[in-house]
């Protein structure tokens, strides 16, 4: 048995340490000498005109829980803000509904969040989606964030919530709207911090709508090879023949690349723009496209990580099963990952060693290296390579390329997670956490109540958090029900909120 890819970031995959993708996200160091300014002092429209939204930074204080001096160094943190919708005040009283942010840049996870816009008219909520430092724009040391683990080791959870929890106090008090309820709202790690938010927070946020939150794939909660015989499950329910092809083929991809001429091989059969040099390469590309087909197995058209048609994993094995029994089993699969590549069929040629990262995710190599650390392996019923996981192997890794090793239980101490449906049910209230049984990441997720008011919305068919997406015409019964469901839960914490208030 050999190790697998890393996971990954977990909205998407942690499959980019193994992808290479690396390097110094460009920003422009900012001042601390303006660390004062007001609130909305800096303002500019959000990056994507088509984003009904405006941009805003903060000026935040990079450590919340020391007070070394190097504590107080402010940098400025981006927050989108939609006030479309939210009652006219001078004093507001309307909800507030905040989306903490995820590992990459705010706009796209506000780009693919339309649920908080469609129902921000019903609520006269008021928006804000706050990104999370060391991603985006935002960056703590400008150029040099990523410098080295003295920049980096601020990059944690805990200071990402505390961060949160400032500005959201900071934004009520300067907009006049100390009586609005909180609402905060999180797509899988995002997720994981909204649920986290509501515990550690209670006083600033009324309830947490969690989708995709796997926040028990720490520790041995639940079985290591869970997530990617998740991803194998969703294909074996499409097609036995599929599935057996996907678990052929690595076999016979290693066979290829290693014979004379190999590699060049490869280069022709997987349209390669450059020759390959490493057969990893082509392994990591193929799984990556089979993972990330899984987790965003939609019932509708769409272009979150890649332009995708209605349920992809169906249209991937219709591909693979269209093909004659003779053929040759590595043009199978490579057809297939080129719908993932290339649905949009814009591509003549596939860069496949030298991947981009377009949505500044590359963080989570820090994150996953330090306390995000969920063991993954694939076991012998997974149309993955047979994999294990040693946690000193993959500390090893991590002293070499950070000079830090993981904290493995960090995560289950700080936030907890061994026997939550004991623990929450003690202490925990007003929790949603959503999950649809297609994500693989679902696997980790809480998926049955633990009290009158912490309650798990499974959907057998649902994909990774898809009740975040906009609503559309397509969208299958079952999705709008549980649509309606978050939107009546979230209505009774709202309405509770608003009697408590005039006892």
């Amino acid at each position: 048995m050999s190790s697998s890819p890393p996971p990954p970031p977990l909205l998407l995959l942690f499959l980019f340490l193994t992808l290479g993708i690396s390097g110094v996200h460009s920003s422009t160091t900012l001042s601390p000498s303006a660390a004062m300014q007001s609130l909305a002092q800096k303002r500019k429209p959000a990056m994507d005109a088509k984003l009904p939204f405006t941009a805003h930074f903060f000026p935040q204080q990079l450590d919340h829980f020391t007070f070394r001096p190097k504590a107080y160094h402010v940098f400025y943190q981006k927050y989108l803000i939609n006030s479309t919708y939210w009652d006219q005040g001078p004093v507001h009283t309307a909800p507030i509904f905040v989306y903490t942010g995820n590992e990459g840049n705010i706009e796209w996870f506000a780009a693919n969040t339309g649920f908080m816009l469609d129902i921000a008219p019903k609520f006269k909520a008021l928006l804000v989606f706050i990104e999370h430092r060391f991603y985006g724009e935002s960056m703590p040391f400008g150029n040099d964030s990523y410098e080295s683990a003295e920049e980096l080791g601020y990059l944690t959870s805990t200071q990402a919530l505390a961060d949160y929890a400032i500005l959201i106090r900071s934004l009520k008090k300067n907009l006049s709207a100390e009586a609005s309820p909180v609402v905060v709202f999180g797509g899988s790690y995002g997720g994981m911090l909204a649920a986290w938010f509501r515990l550690k927070y209670p006083h600033i946020t009324i309830g947490a709508l969690a989708s995709s939150a796997p926040i028990l794939q720490f520790d041995h909660i639940v079985p290591w090879s869970s997530f990617y015989d998740g991803v194998s499950q969703d294909f074996k329910d499409e097609s036995i023949n599929c599935f057996e092809v996907i678990k052929d083929s690595w076999d016979e991809l290693m066979v290829v690349g290693a014979k004379k001429g190999g590699m060049l091989e490869l280069t022709k059969t997987f349209r390669a723009c450059k020759k390959l040099q490493s057969v990893y390469s082509v392994r990591d590309w193929l799984w990556t496209a089979f993972v990330y087909t899984a987790m965003i197995d939609y019932p509708t058209p769409a272009n979150f990580l890649m332009p995708l048609p209605a349920y992809p994993v169906k249209e991937m094995c219709r591909i693979i099963d269209g093909f004659p029994a003779g053929e040759d089993i590595l043009i199978k699969v490579f057809s297939a990952a080129s719908l993932y590549y290339n649905y949009s069929n814009t591509n003549s040629c596939f860069d496949i060693e030298n991947g981009s990262d377009p949505h500044g995710l590359h963080g989570w190599d820090w994150q996953a290296c330090t306390e995000m650390v969920m063991p993954m392996t694939s076991s012998n019923e997974s149309m993955f390579p047979p994999s294990t996981y040693d946690y000193k192997e993959f500390g090893d890794q991590c002293m070499t390329k950070y000079e830090v090793r993981p904290r493995p239980h960090w995560i289950t101490t700080e936030y907890g997670g061994n026997k939550i449906e004991l623990v929450l049910k003690r202490f925990g209230s007003n929790i949603i956490f959503s999950n649809g049984m297609r994500d693989p990441w679902s696997r980790g997720g809480v998926l049955k109540n633990i009290s009158s008011s912490i309650i798990a919305l499974v959907t057998p068919l649902g994909a990774h958090h898809l009740d975040f997406r906009a609503a559309t015409k397509d969208d299958p019964k079952w999705l709008k029900e549980q649509r309606e469901t978050e939107v009546k839960i979230i209505q009774g914490w709202i309405d509770q909120y608003y009697e408590d208030l005039r006892k």
